[in-house]
């Protein structure tokens, strides 16, 4: 019964990974943008974990185990552990860079240096405390590894998204509440039940699930739940677009609300383009929206969008 449910979770897991990467490719293929090749990276590395990393310990305990011993058995797996966990540091250096793009935050030069000169450095340290200490069970060690590099990664990719920086944010305001949380979300669904497991093959089968359903949380999310207006043409190329002011009645000011409304502005960024006070621009919003019979930005670039104005 247990066989049949492992080849039923691993056909899940390669769903969610072809999904997860044809989603990004999708969203590279259409915007053209580095921020997309890094979003595919980010599941090509992290996918490429889970099945060299976790699906690869039950591929070498079901092919090996009739063959060599419980020790070695036991050395390779904990070697071939080892050897994916560069893949899972290049999937959390692609995600905090796609965090800093996303962001409209600038890194420094040599951020990608010495991220991975800390990180490596990190491995050959937990590699050697492995091959040192013959009572400490290295599937432990790895596990707290995941978990603490998990959280510290997932919390500045979440903090980086969520609290505004300089530059302009390449996604709405209520992109960053949702994105920025969800990825902290993914993380802690994917360690609270790392840190009840004791070789429980059904807790095993838990943090399996969430790994590859969690990791394609962004590319979906991204590719359905909001319009990533600011990758497409600006509306105010359109010379229709005035039109569509006309037709609902939108004042030249409302106009220009509504024209960085969908150029992907936040209401702070509105004020300061128009030089006008925050205020003036919520007026002018909850106006725009009563005009158009609209309730957010969302339905009012939808709206746009229907009309054929972009």
């Amino acid at each position: 019964m247990f066989r049949i449910l492992a080849y039923l979770i691993f056909i899940i897991s390669v769903a969610l990974a072809a999904g997860g990467i044809l989603l990004s490719s999708r969203l590279r293929n259409r915007y053209n943008r580095e921020i997309f090749s890094l979003l595919l990276y980010y599941q090509v590395f992290i996918f490429t974990f889970g099945f060299y990393g976790i699906w690869g310990q039950v591929v070498i305990r079901a092919f090996l185990t009739p063959y060599i011993s419980t020790d070695l058995l036991a050395r390779f797996s904990d070697i071939a552990m080892l050897l994916g966990l560069p893949f899972l540091v290049f999937a959390w250096l692609m995600l905090i860079q796609f965090s800093f793009e996303i962001s409209g935050r600038k890194k420094s030069n040599w951020f990608v240096f010495w991220f991975l000169l800390l990180n490596f450095s990190i491995i050959v340290v937990v590699g050697y405390i492995i091959a040192k200490t013959s009572g400490l069970k290295p599937i432990f060690l790895i596990k707290y590894y995941f978990i603490s590099m998990n959280f510290l990664y997932s919390l500045l990719s979440s903090l980086l998204i969520l609290l505004p920086g300089k530059g302009r944010s390449l996604i709405h305001d209520y992109d960053r509440r949702r994105i920025g949380p969800g990825i902290f979300l993914v993380m802690v669904l994917q360690c609270v039940p790392l840190l009840f497991y004791n070789s429980q093959p059904y807790i095993a089968v838990i943090f399996t699930l969430t790994f590859f359903a969690g990791n394609t949380f962004l590319p979906i999310y991204l590719n359905y739940g909001t319009l990533l207006t600011v990758f497409t043409a600006e509306p105010a190329k359109d010379p229709s677009f005035e039109e569509f002011c006309k037709k609902f009645e939108v004042s030249p000011r409302e106009t220009d609300i509504v024209r960085e409304i969908c150029n992907g502005l936040s209401n702070k960024e509105i004020s300061e383009k128009l030089f006008i006070s925050l205020q003036t621009v919520k007026d002018h919003t909850h106006r725009i929206y009563i005009k158009t019979n609209v309730k957010s930005r969302v339905q009012l670039i939808y709206l746009v969008k229907e009309l054929k104005i972009l």
